[in-house]
């Protein structure tokens, strides 16, 4: 934040509350539409779903979770698009107080 108010370029940032919710959000198949909408575009639901050999409706579901943790953008006519480079991980493991 300090970056950003003082001018310099950032990047986007998505923080998880806890280790486990990121797990819940950024599942293995979810990581799968991730990767293969990456520099794709706008797609509808079922060309990502035949991108990832995956039933619609699962599919479907999984963007809407991918939505609301603002991984990806719901756009005109049905069509998601994830609106990033990339992703990168990083998971600080402290001690409990």
């Amino acid at each position: 934040m300090r970056a950003a108010l003082a001018g310099r370029r950032t990047e986007p940032r998505i923080a998880f509350a806890s280790v486990d919710l990121l797990h819940r959000v950024c599942a293995p198949k979810r990581l799968a539409i991730l990767r293969a909408m990456a520099g794709a575009g706008p797609l509808p639901v079922r060309e990502v779903a035949r991108r990832v050999e995956r039933d619609v409706k699962a599919v479907h579901r999984d963007m809407a979770a991918l939505v609301r943790a603002g991984l990806l953008d719901r756009g005109e006519g049905g069509r998601m698009s994830f609106p990033y480079d990339g992703v990168r991980m990083e998971v600080d493991l402290m001690r409990a107080a």
